[in-house]
């Protein structure tokens, strides 16, 4: 239920609120809330931006959502991404997402080697955007060692392609900023344009679609990913062999 990412947004109350909480679990459901609040030494409007940050409407709801967690209900995956997918082509369509596209390849076409980065589910993708490139004739490489050998001393016009659901991985992060420091582009493929990673690459490729999570795992489609490393590979193989 508690997120990564949501408990990065927690302040020191936040976490004071939080502590009460997984200390008396089983009383949660039945505390009210001013009783909670003289607990953890904070006021109940405290409680009820908490409550807030944990998607919660109030502190009702959160109580319902903690204790459904806590039994281990199991939340709704919908089976027909027909919507999802839809949005996606439509934005593939426009403008802004084909610039991006192309400014991308032009990259590419240049570089002698891109290195794919990711971790999770992204160096999963990251694997199959290196095997893929590698298959088209461009010479590629999946690398989630930041101090492998081979990123000490670069080939001339190297890319970082950097894979990230959420754009603030952290140690694709680490990754990226030093390669970027050794001389390597940085093209990011991610779902939140406003990231860190995002912001630090020289060309990003977003591709907003909705966020999923069961079990407070991140089920979020990854197929705007692979059709992004397909798309940008096939466009490479095309310039070599008009």
């Amino acid at each position: 239920m508690f997120t990564k990412e949501m408990m990065d947004t927690f302040t020191d109350l936040d976490l004071a609120v939080y502590d009460c909480i997984v200390k008396n679990r089983g009383r949660i459901s039945r505390m009210p809330i001013k009783e909670l609040a003289a607990m953890a030494h904070v006021s109940t409007a405290t409680i009820l931006r908490f409550c807030r940050k944990c998607g919660a409407d109030g502190y009702s709801e959160f109580k319902l959502k903690y204790r459904e967690h806590l039994e281990g209900k199991r939340d709704a995956l919908k089976d027909d991404g027909t919507a999802e997918l839809q949005s996606f082509v439509n934005q593939v369509r426009s403008e802004d997402f084909q610039e991006s596209i192309e400014k991308a390849f032009l990259y590419l076409r240049e570089s002698r080697c891109t290195i794919f980065i990711g971790v999770g589910s992204s160096g999963m993708l990251g694997k199959y955007g290196a095997r893929y490139f590698s298959n088209v004739g461009h010479f590629s490489l999946f690398i989630d060692d930041p101090w492998l050998p081979v990123l000490q001393d670069l080939a001339e016009n190297t890319v970082t392609i950097a894979l990230s659901e959420s754009g603030l991985t952290s140690q694709t992060i680490t990754i990226a900023s030093q390669l970027q420091e050794r001389g390597s582009r940085l093209i990011s493929i991610t779902n939140n344009a406003n990231s860190v990673l995002a912001r630090m690459a020289d060309c990003n490729i977003s591709y907003h679609v909705a966020e999923a999570l069961v079990n407070e795992r991140n089920v979020t489609t990854q197929i705007p990913v692979i059709y992004i490393i397909e798309t940008l590979a096939k466009k490479l193989y095309n310039s070599d062999n008009p």
